[in-house]
């Protein structure tokens, strides 16, 4: 029978998971109607591997295992474009979301009560219940008055990871998703045009049955660029955008290097400006490996070691035209601070452009 729902499962190191996963949703949907694809970045624990063995007894599963790029929105992306069925879904493959759900909400979507059902830990006879923390579920709610905000849209839940809808809806949409975040639907909703009607479903949200949780504090800095792509993206692009933020920081540290060279210490300008640019290098790749490029995130003391020496490299001619600049401009008497940020300005496209491409594999 050809399925008519497509349940998408974006995983990352989630192999345990799988079968019983499929297993609830055999319960949820029957036996006949649906299909599920794992969309698996490439995890280390074997995810596709283990869901490929799933497939040869089951034909209702299949992977896409993906290689090179990495995140949660891309992967729903490819997933719900890579099916001919005429729903699509969304879900965590963690076990927090519950299948039962489904027949409802394609229930909804079919009788055209919405264009999108989703699934919400915070509406009347829902649960949070799942969260890690209280910390963390107050930061949940703050993310979604800020997502309601850039999205126009009232919702208990704009940031949940459990929705449905009509897949040539989201196909007409995908052209215009940026794929950047883990909020797929915060995306989906702040694009759509004409805006998706919605409807939420009371979820009980529970405690993930085995692995860990993907979430950590670059998670919510990923977010946050999530909302600045919906608002400015196409102004700025995004990851240049990320990469000017932690470039300002960079500023700091080589300023303050500089400064205790140059001031404190009585260092000449030009040696104490090599120092600083060479802190103030080290600092960025740092924090671009675990910000700016997080879905290409370099591990490993030889990954992270390789990199950087490949970051200073490819960033040796805007480092360079820093120094020159700056000395230069010095030495015609502007301020030191005035000719630091000058160098500092010439520096940083070259230096964007060339990591991009050499460091973390993307232009």
């Amino acid at each position: 029978m050809t399925a008519t729902l497509a349940i998408i499962l974006p995983t990352l190191n989630e192999r345990d998971n799988i079968a019983p996963l499929v297993a609830r949703i055999d319960r949820a949907l029957g036996p006949d109607g649906w299909e599920v694809i794992v969309v698996d970045d490439n995890s280390t624990d074997g995810t596709a591997d283990a869901v490929r063995a799933i497939a040869a007894a089951d034909s209702r599963v299949r992977v896409l295992q993906r290689f090179g790029r990495r995140g949660l929105a891309s992967a729903a992306i490819e997933g719900m474009c890579a099916t001919a069925a005429p729903f699509v879904a969304v879900m965590d493959a963690d076990h927090q979301h519950d299948p039962a759900l489904l027949p409802t909400m394609r229930a909804a979507v079919e009788a055209g009560e919405c264009d999108v059902a989703v699934a919400s830990r915070f509406a009347p006879g829902a649960s949070a219940a799942g969260l890690s923390s209280e910390t963390r579920e107050k930061g949940s709610r703050l993310a979604n008055r800020l997502a309601r905000k850039v999205t126009g849209v009232e919702l208990s839940d704009p940031m949940s990871g459990y929705f449905m809808l009509r897949a040539d809806r989201l196909r007409a949409a995908a052209p215009r998703l940026s794929g950047i975040g883990f909020k797929i639907l915060l995306d989906l909703l702040a694009t759509a045009d004409p805006p998706l009607r919605v409807k939420e479903f009371p979820l009980a949200f529970a405690e993930r049955r085995s692995g860990t949780s993907k979430l950590d504090s670059a998670v919510a800095f990923e977010f946050l660029v999530g909302l600045y792509d919906r608002s400015f993206g196409r102004v700025i692009p995004s990851r240049f955008a990320l990469f000017g933020t932690v470039g300002a920081m960079g500023v700091a540290v080589h300023m303050a290097v500089l400064w205790a060279l140059y001031r404190l210490a009585g260092e000449g300008f030009a040696l104490a400006t090599i120092f600083a640019t060479f802190a103030a290098m080290s600092f960025n790749f740092w924090l671009n490996n675990q910000l700016t490029y997080r879905d290409q995130r370099l591990k490993g003391v030889a990954g992270l070691l390789k990199g950087w020496a490949g970051f200073c490299a490819t960033c040796a001619v805007g480092a360079l035209a820093n120094v020159a600049t700056a000395t230069l401009i010095e030495a015609r008497g502007v301020h030191w601070v005035l000719a630091a940020l000058a160098g500092i300005l010439i520096g940083s496209v070259w230096n964007y452009a060339l990591s991009s491409r050499f460091v973390w594999g993307r232009f």
